[in-house]
C-alpha cells in the first residue's frame, strides 16, 4: 500500500507535535507543580547588613509649675449694704417730710441718695479694715512634645554563596551563619 505524500507529511507533523508537546509539558510548570521537585538545602551566609530608616517620634510631655493668684474679700459687704440701705431709707423719709406738693418725690429721691451715700460712709468708718488681700498657690500645666529621631532596622540584606555562586536577597530578620535555599532540579532539555 502506498501513501500518499500529503497523508505522510501530515502523520509526520502530528508525531513530531505529540513529542515536542510531551517533552516541554515535562518542563512547564502548568502542568507540574514547582514544589512537586523543590528541594531544600542549606547555603553559608557572608555578610548581612542592616536596612536603617530613621523616623521622627514624637513624645508627649507635661510640665507643671506653681504660680500665685491673688485675690480679695470683703468682710463689711454685708455692715456696708446695711449701712446704706438703712441710710437710704433714713433719707428718704426725711426727704419726704422736708418736701411738698410736685417736689415730694424729688425731695424723697434725693433724700434717699443723700442718706445711702452717708449710710455707706459711716459703715466704711466703723470697719475700716473689711477687705483683705490673700495668695494661695496654683498648680498650672502645658502638654508640649518634644521629638527625637531613633534608627529603626526594617529588615537585612543577605549576601550568601550556594554551589560556588554569590547571591543577594533581603529578608525581615538576620538569618545567622546559614540561610535555607529552595533548590529546583529539572532536567536540561
Amino acid at each position: 500500500m502506498k501513501i500518499q505524500p500529503k497523508l505522510a507529511a501530515l502523520a509526520s507533523a502530528a508525531m513530531l507535535f505529540g513529542t515536542t508537546a510531551t517533552a516541554l509539558a515535562d518542563h512547564d510548570d502548568r502542568y507540574y507543580p514547582r514544589d512537586s521537585r523543590a528541594q531544600y538545602d542549606y547555603a553559608k551566609v557572608l555578610s548581612t547588613q542592616p536596612l536603617v530608616n530613621y523616623v521622627t517620634v514624637k513624645t508627649p510631655v507635661r510640665e507643671c509649675w506653681e504660680e500665685t493668684q491673688y485675690y480679695t474679700v470683703d468682710r463689711n459687704s454685708g455692715h456696708r449694704a446695711g449701712g446704706t440701705l438703712l441710710g437710704a431709707v433714713i433719707g428718704g423719709v426725711i426727704g419726704h417730710q422736708v418736701g411738698s406738693g410736685r417736689g415730694n418725690d424729688a425731695a424723697t429721691i434725693a433724700g434717699s441718695l443723700i442718706g445711702a451715700a452717708i449710710g455707706n460712709d459711716a459703715a466704711s468708718k466703723r470697719h475700716p479694715h473689711g477687705v483683705e488681700r490673700h495668695a494661695r498657690p496654683v498648680e498650672r500645666c502645658e502638654t508640649s512634645y518634644r521629638e527625637h529621631r531613633e534608627k529603626r532596622i526594617e529588615g537585612y540584606r543577605v549576601t550568601y554563596r550556594y554551589n560556588g555562586q554569590k547571591y543577594v536577597t533581603e529578608m525581615p530578620y538576620d538569618p545567622g551563619n546559614s540561610i535555607r535555599v529552595r533548590v529546583d532540579v529539572r532536567p536540561a532539555s
